[in-house]
């Protein structure tokens, strides 16, 4: 589908708005969760995230694929997007590193889209009324009465209790070498990721300081994990409502008992949040983007992160308290969102745990945050060298590495 065609299209909100323009990537219907993502770059590892699945994604940056797109950029191993809107879309890539065109990608994978939509009114809108259902239509189901269209979104699926992990998570376990990502030296500990909708810089930023990294489905359980004997645990992003992921929260309540060091990251934050006994709740429009401000409470350091959720963990900004399920002992809210205090992480007093809410693998993104990996193999190395303290260091966490400029050195290009 070339982004010329005079094929119509509607983006159909469930309180009855409606924006017309013209078809994008595939024709047909795509119903989901209307939100939009702030980010001024990085539109293919948006499209790619499995956090969007359910998702329609309205990107606030006006001008979208002008740089095609390639499988180097690539999160996942699909687009997880349910339907994709933007205002301008390039008529054609022109970058070096294109193999590809952006609408040409969503047509062959089957993904509907809309252009030539104020985006800025839409992204106003949601931002005024909050998250909702949404419907793309093109070709002949735009041209439906709008009143079937508005009954054909209100009649979806809800965000709040979709159960989304298992659907977008790795069939089968595989392995992530430091080899394969310029560590030559000997590997430095065995982390078990488990995938609820993992991005691939995740595991290549752990195998980049030596980590070999056991990716294993979201159905693993406490045993199939430990049979790996890792030094650390690590639960990824994803989508859906944490609410219902009742499997994997008792399987982390098992990593948390056996005294192995865990990380979290975005869903991950959320279920170590409810295995420790809090609530979650879903946001009004959520945090998607790559330009949000995180306080590192201990460090008293801004970061420019990187985001992409709906839900947040319902913990109390005072604290160290005790954990609601009182046998995991004291937690500490440890990072904030400075837009809207929101609960950006969680670190545990008397365990061996940790997790943000946001994405230090940042793919796109800023390198703010990027020394939180580093954090965790200090975390698995003290743990595994039998020190008193297995917590967390209140030390700022950059150290010398930040001082030397060795961080940024690290980073590349995505």
């Amino acid at each position: 589908m070339s982004s010329t065609t005079t094929e119509p299209a509607v983006l159909v909100l469930e309180d009855g708005r409606v924006f017309r323009g013209r078809a994008y990537g595939a024709l047909g219907t795509a119903l989901g969760e209307a939100v939009f993502s702030t980010g001024m770059t990085g539109y293919q590892e948006t499209i790619t995230d499995p956090s969007y699945a359910g998702q329609l994604v309205v990107q606030t940056a006006p001008h979208i694929g002008n740089t095609g797109v390639n499988a180097a950029d690539a999160e996942s191993r699909r687009i997880w997007v349910a339907g994709y809107v933007v205002r301008d879309p390039a008529r054609r890539p022109s970058n070096w590193r294109a193999e590809g065109a952006l609408d040409e990608q969503l047509a062959a994978q089957g993904v509907v889209g809309i252009q030539d939509v104020d985006t800025r009114a839409i992204t106003r809108h949601l931002r005024d009324r909050g998250a909702m259902r949404g419907g793309i239509f093109s070709g002949d189901a735009a041209r439906r009465p709008d009143a079937e269209l508005v009954a054909a979104v209100t009649a979806a699926e809800r965000m709040e209790g979709r159960a989304l992990a298992e659907t977008v998570t790795v069939p089968e376990p595989y392995v992530v070498e430091p080899a394969e990502h310029g560590w030559e030296g000997e590997v430095r500990h065995e982390l078990v990721a488990v995938d609820l909708g993992l991005k691939s810089m995740t595991p290549h930023r752990f195998a980049e300081r030596g980590v070999r990294v056991h990716v294993v489905p979201a159905t693993a359980g406490w045993e199939q994990i430990a049979a790996r004997r890792p030094s650390g645990v690590f639960f990824s992003n994803g989508p859906g409502d944490p609410a219902t992921a009742e499997r994997q929260i008792e399987t982390l309540r098992a990593v948390l008992r056996s005294g192995t060091p865990f990380f979290g990251i975005c869903f991950g934050n959320q279920l170590l949040g409810r295995a420790l006994g809090f609530g979650t709740y879903k946001l009004v429009f959520g945090h998607r983007g790559i330009n949000q401000p995180v306080l590192d409470r201990r460090t008293g350091r801004v970061e420019i992160t990187a985001h992409n959720h709906g839900f947040a963990v319902d913990a109390p900004l005072e604290g160290p308290v005790t954990a609601p399920l009182e046998e995991f002992g004291r937690v500490e809210v440890s990072h904030v969102c400075l837009n809207d205090d929101v609960v950006e992480g969680l670190n545990c007093l008397d365990l061996p745990a940790f997790s943000v809410q946001y994405h230090p693998e940042a793919a796109a993104g800023p390198h703010d945050a990027s020394y939180l990996f580093d954090r965790f193999v200090e975390l698995m190395d003290s743990h595994r060298d039998g020190r008193a303290d297995p917590t967390i260091d209140n030390a700022d966490p950059r150290g010398a590495q930040d001082a030397q400029g060795a961080g940024a050195a690290q980073e590349g290009q995505h």
